[in-house]
């Protein structure tokens, strides 16, 4: 998205495209008129074609990559069809991961404004049952899981499908990639015959295909265009960061990066006046720009952001629509946005008619299926880079603080100033360069100038080296026929707690933000599994599952290091350690 060359400063978003908008798709008034608070202003492809086929009530096939708007395209005629008067659960929506669950959940109940008593909820591997048998035994119109999750439910009996009237399967492809084809298959068999099925899915395997013409009712087939490309001129990157680290993360941006002025996109107004306000307090010239600003307000800011009084704007991407200023140079992405036509509006507010623009996106380990929506959707790989560390963020304080002075000694009044420190250090007898590092403290309001190094990073345990090409051939340890670029991993579950592969796929992928390309080969013993996973997992993976469980045993995700001494040929076991009154036992010698 470009804008014209001859027309530099017309503003891109006030040409509408072509075709229906909300209310053209038959939307009741009152979801059309929720869809106009959030900034929806045209339906998306997907939208467009499935909303109306979906309102007939007929089933649908839709190919729609993640991130093209589908979520609203199921949604939208669900939520229309609903009975908030009745306590069933009247529609089910599938999802692959505990992240989409979630995502799918917050848009549902963000569309659901104009439905009071709708009651949404999310079931999935990795959280307690307390909270899902409360949701389920007060009544939710809609569920929203992942497919282990949810035959759980029904094998209790705590889940009722059989008021269902909307079954969705979300990225279906997705789901059948990680080992849940039973399990789908499975809830299919459990629901009414007689419903409406919406089936989405990125590609259309063969599986998919079979899926559909058995369980589905003469379908509609729906694809969609790919999205729009985003724009040439500007470079794209991304970091990787925890959500409480993104702050932090965004004032190192700010003061390493060279430019003009700043968009930081944020989800929620609430967000743009938080984000706004810790900015300024950090001593960085900021506002906030949201749909509750009068218009004399925005005028004002935007004007600002022209000048030069202000350098940084924090917005909602329904606030920013239209804004053309040539001083922006950097768009931050500190929220990532729901959908790639988001991410390319937002970015297109930079680099526009002809000049270069710099792009950044805030990705949590949660997140990393959106950046490769993305990236698929646009065509274009997104550069990674590092947080800025202390180092660089305190060599461009310093390099700030010289060109400061330079510029200062060109000042009319800069002989007036000599003349009194002159006075000053000759009178107090104190050297001149004393009193130019007093003066600087004066400037600085006695703040620390540099920024405290970051406090040492707990290390994760180093695996031993394995002598004599001791690989195991059942995947524990690491040897020789683990796939390039993998290692072998124990968790604390198997055989035993009735477990299969897709359970701790599910799982890793939910509560680690693992992908289906990040598992290799999965070994399941008696007491324990080994998994291949990338070689360099991140500690934050670690956190993520430290609580996880499955079979309600707490997986305890670690390297793998092979198996005990005592199980080496030749190797001796170590020997209990005594306590009081613990018998001492010697140790047994290894039968050869």
């Amino acid at each position: 998205m470009t804008s014209s060359d001859d027309a530099p400063h017309q503003p891109e978003d006030t040409a509408q495209p072509e075709g229906p908008d909300f209310a053209g798709l038959g939307l009741s008034e009152d979801i059309v008129r929720v869809l106009g608070s959030l900034g929806y202003e045209r339906p998306t492809p997907i939208q467009a074609a499935a909303v109306p086929v979906l309102l007939e009530g007929r089933d649908v096939v839709g190919l729609a990559q993640t991130g093209t708007g589908k979520t609203a395209a199921f949604a939208l005629p669900m939520l229309q069809r609903l009975d908030v008067s009745r306590r069933s659960t009247q529609a089910l929506v599938l999802a692959p991961t505990r992240e989409l669950a979630l995502q799918v959940c917050d848009a549902l109940t963000s569309y659901a404004a104009a439905l009071p008593g709708l009651r949404v909820l999310p079931v999935y591997g990795g959280q307690g049952y307390g909270a899902q048998l409360a949701g389920l035994e007060r009544g939710a119109h809609v569920v929203v899981g992942t497919p282990g999750r949810v035959i759980d439910h029904l094998e209790r009996g705590s889940l009722d499908l059989t008021g269902l009237d909307v079954l969705v399967l979300d990225e279906a492809d997705e789901m059948l990639a990680m080992g849940f084809a039973e399990d789908v298959e499975r809830i299919l068999r459990d629901t009414p015959e007689y419903k409406q099925v919406a089936l989405f899915s990125a590609t259309m395997p063969a599986q998919i295909r079979r899926l559909a013409k058995r369980y589905l009712h003469e379908p509609a087939d729906i694809s969609t265009p790919a999205a729009t490309t985003t724009t040439s001129t500007v470079r794209q990157r991304w970091i990787q960061v925890s959500h409480h680290a993104k702050l932090d993360c965004l004032t190192r941006v700010l003061e390493v990066e060279s430019g003009g002025a700043m968009i930081v996109f944020v989800r929620t107004k609430q967000a743009t006046e938080e984000v706004a306000a810790s900015l300024r307090s950090r001593g960085f010239a900021a506002a906030a720009i949201n749909g509750d600003l009068v218009q004399a307000q925005r005028e004002r800011t935007i004007g600002a952001l022209r000048s030069g009084e202000l350098d940084l704007l924090v917005a909602t991407d329904v606030a920013a629509r239209g804004l053309d200023v040539e001083r922006i140079t950097h768009v931050v992405n500190y929220d990532i946005p729901h959908d790639t036509e988001a991410y390319v509006h937002r970015i297109g507010r930079t680099g526009r008619a002809g000049r270069s623009g710099e792009a950044i996106l805030f990705v949590t380990p949660r997140e990393r299926r959106m950046l490769s929506a993305i990236e698929k959707t646009s065509g274009r790989p997104i550069e990674q880079m590092p947080v800025p560390t202390v180092d660089e963020v305190n060599a461009r304080r310093t390099e700030r603080f010289a060109t400061a002075i330079t510029e200062a000694m060109g000042s009319s009044q800069f002989h007036v100033f000599r003349g009194l420190i002159d006075e000053y250090a000759f009178t107090h007898d104190v050297p001149m360069i004393d009193v130019a590092a007093a003066l600087a403290v004066m400037g600085n309001d006695d703040k620390e100038f540099f920024l405290r190094p970051d406090p040492p990073r707990r290390e994760r345990r180093e695996r031993p080296e394995r002598q004599g090409g001791g690989g195991r051939p059942d995947g524990g340890g690491r040897s020789r026929h683990s796939s390039e670029g993998m290692a072998p991993y124990r968790i604390a579950v198997g055989k035993r707690h009735k477990i299969g592969p897709s359970a701790i796929v599910g799982a890793l992928a939910n509560e680690g933000g693992l992908r289906r390309a990040d598992f290799g080969k999965i070994t399941i013993g008696g007491a324990h599994s080994v998994v291949e996973l990338p070689a360099d997992l991140p500690q934050s993976v670690f956190d993520a599952l430290r609580d996880t469980r499955i079979s309600g045993r707490r997986i305890d995700l670690q390297p793998d290091d092979g198996p005990p001494a005592a199980h080496r040929k030749g190797g001796r076991p170590h020997a209990k350690p005594s306590g009081k009154g613990a018998p001492q036992r010697a140790a047994r010698k290894p039968r050869h």
